[in-house]
């Protein structure tokens, strides 16, 4: 750093010398040039008749030309400020407009015009890239829901068939029944991330074992566990954290679902708590059908899926794992995915013991 500060002075310093060398060149060459003139003009008046004279006229001619010089230098540099004001205001406009597309070259040697028009470029991108994600959201948004309307207005309108028998009339409305409960937890995650990104700093901490909070989450997980014949293994250490329980809660369910989930029957989910000195380390294993290599640095995109067919069928919106990703990162965590089709996949969070929030 202190290498980078030296250098930046040294640079400062050389361009200033510079400067001052350039001007004192112009001031030569204005007077050499005053003085040809003067020789030329004295051929057709005379030359004065003292040097003390001829050294003012030829003084005040030098100093006029340098005065002149800078004069159109001055305007040259103002019109291309100018230019490149009227270039900013023309960015900001666009940009205003819903234009993202803005990409301002500066060469200006005015270091404000350059900061100016390469925080305009970073702002343009920036705010390009929201609208995309925008876009992309709306889009996302507007496919997950479709789907379960498309399949709630179909049924309904088969309910008023009156030669339905007992058992069709009630899978029908079993079915109407799942996908309310989709657009419903839909609804319920989409409100959750967005009260997670508005401000994480208003959930509360407590210091609690987090060792028993994952044997709560086990325990009240046990219909779901059972129904499938999967064997649960726990390997706790004993550990106390200071974080937001209920969104730590959010993420140990929301993985240990999935791991369900995506289990056959008769599978097997691991469940170990190492304590670290400053972090607990937690991993969520399976022997489920595990996840293609392609697939998994999109997991913890908002509405991805990585086998939309087989999600469909065993529901879930895509946004169970954005969730526990947006958890993860407001507690400074960090969270990885380690999977082999057809072998398990295992889930690996790691948490401060202390949450600092900022």
């Amino acid at each position: 750093m202190k290498t980078v500060r030296t250098l930046k002075v040294t640079w400062n310093i050389v361009k200033h010398l510079l400067q001052l060398i350039a001007l004192f060149l112009l001031l030569t060459i204005c007077w050499t040039g005053a003085i040809f003139l003067t020789k030329a003009l004295y051929v057709y008046t005379g030359t004065p008749h003292t040097d003390y004279l001829v050294q003012l006229i030829n003084f005040i001619l030098g100093i006029i030309l340098f005065i002149c010089c800078m004069l159109l230098f001055g305007i040259y540099l103002h019109r291309k400020e100018m230019a490149m004001l009227k270039a900013i205001i023309d960015a900001m406009r666009r940009i205003s407009k819903g234009d993202f597309s803005v990409k301002l070259e500066y060469h200006s040697n005015q270091r404000e015009f350059e900061k100016i028009a390469h925080s305009i470029n970073e702002m343009a991108g920036e705010l390009g890239r929201m609208e995309t994600m925008r876009q992309d959201f709306i889009s996302n948004v507007s496919h997950e829901i479709q789907s379960p309307l498309t399949s709630i207005q179909g049924f309904a309108e088969a309910l008023r068939n009156p030669g339905l028998t007992k058992e069709k009339r009630e899978h029908y409305l079993n079915i109407i029944e799942l996908e309310s409960l989709r657009l419903s937890q839909m609804s319920d995650n989409l409100l959750k991330l967005s009260s997670l990104e508005s401000d994480p700093a208003e959930f509360e901490t407590s210091r609690y074992r987090l060792d028993r909070q994952l044997q709560a989450v086990v325990l009240a997980s046990e219909p779901q566990w059972i129904a499938k014949d999967i064997h649960v293994e726990l390997d706790l250490q004993e550990t106390e954290i200071v974080a937001a329980e209920d969104l730590l809660r959010q993420v140990w369910v929301n993985l240990l679902h999935n791991s369900i989930k995506f289990t056959p029957p008769g599978g097997q989910v691991v469940i170990s708590l190492i304590k670290r000195e400053n972090e607990a380390e937690v991993a969520i294993s399976d022997t489920g059908i595990g996840i293609d290599e392609i697939d998994v640095p999109q997991l913890f995109e908002r509405f991805y899926k990585a086998d939309r067919s087989r999600n469909r069928s065993v529901g879930g919106s895509g946004l169970g794992l954005s969730i526990v990703k947006k958890i993860v990162d407001i507690h400074y965590g960090e969270i990885s995915v380690q999977s082999m089709p057809g072998q398990g996949t295992t889930f690996k969070t790691t948490i401060p013991c202390v949450w600092e929030k900022s």
